[in-house]
């Protein structure tokens, strides 16, 4: 069984939106990502709520190469937090077909996280869009059991856990915590190597935002992270490197990304047929 393959914008986000899609398709994706609001501030986003003409034309692109919008970034969750402030964020998913929103984790009060991310979900459900909460070491969900008590804790039909590679191999988490993630919480996956283990909070975000390493790469072990998620999960090829991507162009950095990440999927299918 062969999953479906998104270009994250991360990974080419110097990209419009109209653009990562035309690389998405030219390079053998099913679906892109889209960045409309920023990681943190000041941060690259393209918020296509605020720019008419923009979404037009990536609306035009989508119907021209039949890629479509997989996961929308980022919402944050964190002191304070109203869902209806991204009313125009959902409106514009729904028009661009998208399925997913990447959700942070910034309340260090775990019974306010809850709260707020099923109100998120809620906000989020007439729109076709799950609420997918990724665990960040560096963030107040640092692992997968803390993305799993808070989606469970919430109980909402769109919620779901987003397992990335490289925070998987970052922080505590083991693959027992993620095979104990029910099926109908995981929406998709990310995939992309890095160095396994903890470390010091700076060198985990610039990693992150920065330098991650192609499928195979590092040391993180993502073949039995693969053969741990379901085989038909959607993945998303998360893998930003400032320093080699500018040197290949986003077409050939997009390509040579995807067929590592096929290649370590692959074996992890090996793997769980081997089993």
């Amino acid at each position: 069984m062969t999953p479906d393959y998104s270009l994250a914008h991360l990974t080419v986000l110097a990209l419009t939106p109209p653009e990562i899609v035309k690389v998405a398709a030219a390079t053998g994706y099913q679906f892109a990502g889209i960045r409309l609001l920023p990681a943190s501030p000041g941060g690259v986003a393209y918020p296509l709520m605020e720019d008419p003409a923009a979404l037009r034309e990536t609306l035009s692109v989508i119907a021209d190469t039949g890629v479509g919008v997989f996961d929308l970034e980022i919402i944050r969750v964190g002191e304070g937090f109203d869902p209806d402030h991204f009313l125009r964020f959902f409106e514009v998913g729904q028009k661009l077909g998208a399925r997913a929103i990447l959700v942070a984790g910034d309340e260090a009060d775990e019974a306010r996280m809850t709260a707020s991310f099923a109100a998120l979900c809620e906000a989020a459900a007439p729109f076709g869009l799950s609420c997918d909460l990724e665990f960040m070491p560096w963030t107040k969900v640092p692992d997968a059991p803390s993305a799993l008590r808070i989606v469970a804790g919430a109980d909402q039909p769109n919620g779901g856990v987003l397992v990335d590679g490289l925070h998987y191999g970052r922080s505590h988490s083991t693959l027992a915590d993620v095979a104990a993630i029910p099926r109908q919480w995981l929406h998709y996956a990310q995939i992309c190597d890095g160095p396994a283990g903890t470390a010091p909070v700076e060198d985990l975000i610039h990693v992150a935002r920065c330098e991650r390493q192609l499928p195979g790469e590092g040391s993180i072990d993502l073949v039995g992270l693969f053969a741990t998620l379901p085989a038909d999960l959607p993945v998303s090829v998360e893998l930003p490197s400032e320093s080699r991507a500018p040197q290949l162009g986003p077409e050939e950095w997009a390509r040579r990304t995807l067929a590592a990440a096929k290649a370590t999927v692959a074996a992890a299918a090996a793997r769980r047929a081997a089993a």
